[in-house]
């Protein structure tokens, strides 16, 4: 092969590790996934959101349905305001619940909807009313040390 046809072949093959490490570089960052569907915000406040993040997934089911747009902070109720685009193609009844869930003992967080039985329909500028705060797992292990240390007290007298 001559020197300049080995030059080629050597561009194209560093060119194609290059988009392959920007592919796995947006996958792992959750931008990946690209939608053009329509989509409409829907609004939880939550008190406590924990680890949860802008472009976590909204699943229902074990499907994602939607995304965490944006996340706030309301200083009259002291709540998380949590956006989510959820895709046009699900709709959900006006009185689902929303609960922040962990994939895995310590994976990422992300919210899912359980679809309550209403005949009106979730839509654009609407907000779920029931939620479910995320389980930190820092509290969780508190109060089992404090109900230890409780349950030491009673044990000696």
């Amino acid at each position: 092969m001559n020197r300049s046809i080995m030059d080629l072949w050597v561009g194209v093959f560093a060119a194609a590790g290059l988009l392959a490490l920007l592919f796995l570089a947006l996958k792992v960052g959750n931008l990946a996934s690209f939608s053009t569907s329509q989509t409409y915000a829907v609004e939880v406040r939550f008190g406590n959101i924990g680890g949860l993040k802008v472009r976590a997934p909204v699943k229902s089911a074990g499907v994602v349905v939607g995304r965490v747009a944006r996340i706030g902070f309301d200083s009259d109720s002291y709540k998380a305001v949590v956006t989510l685009n959820m895709d046009g193609a699900y709709r959900f009844p006006s009185d689902s619940s929303a609960k922040i869930l962990t994939a895995g003992l310590l994976g990422e967080q992300y919210i899912g909807i359980e679809a309550g039985g209403d005949s009106a329909m979730l839509k654009g500028g609407d907000r779920i009313r029931l939620a479910q705060d995320a389980v930190v797992l820092e509290n969780l292990i508190g109060q089992f040390m404090t109900s230890q240390a409780a349950n030491g007290k009673g044990a000696s007298k």
